[in-house]
């Protein structure tokens, strides 16, 4: 039931007892005051009566005329308690009447000077009620019927109802108002709670309440303030949280005791490839043994150690903690980069000391015969001094090529790109490959696009490019043909070389441009290179915000062809950036 009927018919039940109540009392006291006032008009009556009755009167003269004067039932009795007038008999009907001594108005009069009665009158018939007072010559008595009495009692008491009524109505009226004026901002101070509980932070309650109820409605404000400030405080905090804790490196999985997974950021999906919307079951994270052991010892409340597990194709570190509330986080470090890192830094120690191994094996060896051997022919010797020297050379492009790809690696070139005939780049290229190329019977041609007569790029980084790819064709061509080429895309140019030499295979194409990879060892070294090439061209490139690109098939040629950005257009004056 809602307050304002509430109200409304607590205080009509309280008025409606109250009104109650009040007719009871006036209706009691009504009908004790008609008593008493009829007792005293009676005797009154009586005592005139009295006063006018002496020896000389006849005294059912006097009492019919009294009678007939007050409208009452007159009697006059003698002392010895005969009735000698009445106004109700004539003269015959007095002589039946019985003796009035015993009548109790009559004895109380006879004794105090005023009785009263009420009973139904033997003569008469009716209920009366009686008065009767002492007089000189006996008693006067005057009698009024109940039914009067009664009449005036029950007008009286229909306009005591009547006023009960009319009350209970105004106070019905007056209820009605007080109780909407009481509900109507309670009801209000609730909807606003229930907005407010709702998370609707804007909802405030109206200040102009009297009273209690307005003190309420200002501290409900007040609260209301304090909540949406504290809200957004919470928020801001939250978001920042969030945001920090999506933009880890390190990877993070929240799970709670249901073994439900409640958070989880970018870098913890990328690690374990699971990609479900939060919340999800952690029966979907990656079935690893490691992980599994660590979560199930931090929902038991255990911070595990760190582990190094295989997930997928990546080395990670985990380690599992217990948060509040029986929930647990994992924290996921992907350190495949480091473990490739490793595996280069390996590679890479194990590929120079295997390509100085053979030079310096044959130059040593080839020393120590010089030098110990002394009957070997000017010839021979001529012959190992050529061998000493080519190995020697080798060593030094292995260690000129290892210089020049640490200082672009680390920073310590820095291109200083210009306008670059694409031409004249490709002619000095194939200039230092043409004997070797003559000698194996392979043609030198050159396809620069009519669009793509310059390029936007350091001029010495350009011919190393092509120098490098240039003589990567020429030795792994037995015939046929090499040419540099050069041609638009875009908002840029491809400069690079096709050759129709023996081609990659599939397999080893992705690798090619790393460090001392070679598709076919054993010829490769016979033929002089050193493995580096390949890896100075593609950081070359991409000092240049470039791009590299290798095309081959087996018996049909490879393409290597490198993307130089054109030069940013120059802004007009006055423009500047920040």
């Amino acid at each position: 039931m809602r307050l304002a009927h509430r109200l409304l018919l607590g205080s009509l039940l309280l008025v409606g007892v109250l009104v109650v109540v009040v007719v009871l009392v006036i209706d009691r006291q009504l009908h004790t005051r008609l008593i008493e006032l009829t007792t005293d008009d009676l005797a009154r009556e009586a005592r005139l009566l009295a006063t006018q009755w002496t020896g000389n009167a006849d005294a059912d003269s006097l009492a019919d005329v009294a009678g007939a004067a007050l409208g009452h039932r007159v009697s006059l009795v003698n002392a010895e308690g005969v009735v000698v007038g009445d106004s109700e008999f004539d003269e015959p009907a007095l002589s039946r009447l019985e003796n009035h001594l015993g009548r109790p108005e009559i004895a109380a009069a006879i004794r105090g000077g005023v009785g009263t009665a009420r009973r139904v009158s033997p003569s008469a018939g009716d209920e009366e009620y009686y008065v009767a007072v002492r007089a000189a010559l006996g008693v006067a008595r005057v009698s009024q019927t109940t039914r009067s009495l009664e009449s005036i009692f029950a007008r009286a008491r229909s306009d005591v109802y009547a006023a009960g009524l009319l009350a209970l109505v105004c106070a019905g009226a007056l209820s009605f108002i007080f109780s909407r004026s009481v509900s109507r901002p309670i009801v209000e101070l609730r909807d606003v709670a229930r907005a407010l509980a709702g998370g609707e932070l804007t909802r405030r309650p109206a200040l102009s309440a009297p009273g209690e109820v307005g003190d309420l409605a200002s501290a409900l404000h007040r609260l209301a303030e304090q909540l949406g400030g504290r809200l957004r405080a919470i928020e801001a905090e939250e978001s920042l949280v969030g945001r920090l804790f999506d933009s880890l490196n390190e990877g993070a999985v929240v799970v709670d005791r249901a073994r439900t997974v409640v958070r989880i950021n970018e870098a913890a999906r990328q690690i374990l490839d699971v990609w479900a919307p939060t919340p999800f079951s952690a029966d979907l994270l990656p079935r690893e043994r490691a992980l599994r052991e660590a979560l199930a010892a931090a929902l038991a409340g255990e911070t595990s150690e760190r582990a190094e597990a295989v997930i997928g194709a990546r080395w990670t570190l985990l380690t599992a903690r217990p948060l509040s509330e029986g929930r647990a986080v994992v924290a996921l470090f992907d350190v495949s980069p480091i473990r490739r890192l490793e595996a280069v830094r390996r590679d890479f120690v194990a590929n120079v000391s295997h390509e100085l191994k053979t030079p310096l094996t044959i130059v040593g060896g080839f020393a120590e015969t010089l030098d110990e051997d002394d009957s070997l022919s000017a010839e021979q010797r001529r012959h190992f001094v050529r061998l000493i020297r080519t190995n020697t050379a080798r060593m030094q492009r292995i260690v000129d090529d290892l210089l020049d790809l640490s200082r672009i690696e680390s920073g310590g070139w820095v291109p200083n790109p210009a306008r670059v005939d694409t031409a004249t780049a490709a002619g000095e290229a194939l200039a230092g490959c043409r004997v070797a190329a003559e000698a194996k019977g392979i043609r030198l041609d050159t396809e620069i696009a009519a669009d793509a007569a310059a390029v936007f790029a350091d001029p010495t980084a350009v011919r190393q490019v092509l120098a490098n790819l240039v003589e990567n064709g020429v030795r792994h061509t037995a015939s046929g043909s090499v040419t540099p080429f050069a041609r638009r895309e875009g908002d840029g140019v491809w400069v690079g070389v096709r050759d129709t030499g023996a081609g990659i295979a599939p397999e080893h194409l992705p690798r090619i441009f790393e460090r001392f990879y070679r598709v076919d060892t054993a010829r490769s070294r016979a033929e002089g290179g050193t493995g580096l090439g390949l890896a100075i061209v593609r950081h070359l490139v991409e000092a240049h915000g470039g791009r590299i690109h290798a095309e081959s098939a087996v018996g049909r040629g490879t393409t290597v062809a490198a993307f130089f950005p054109d030069a940013p257009e120059p802004k007009p004056d006055g423009v500047t950036t920040s």
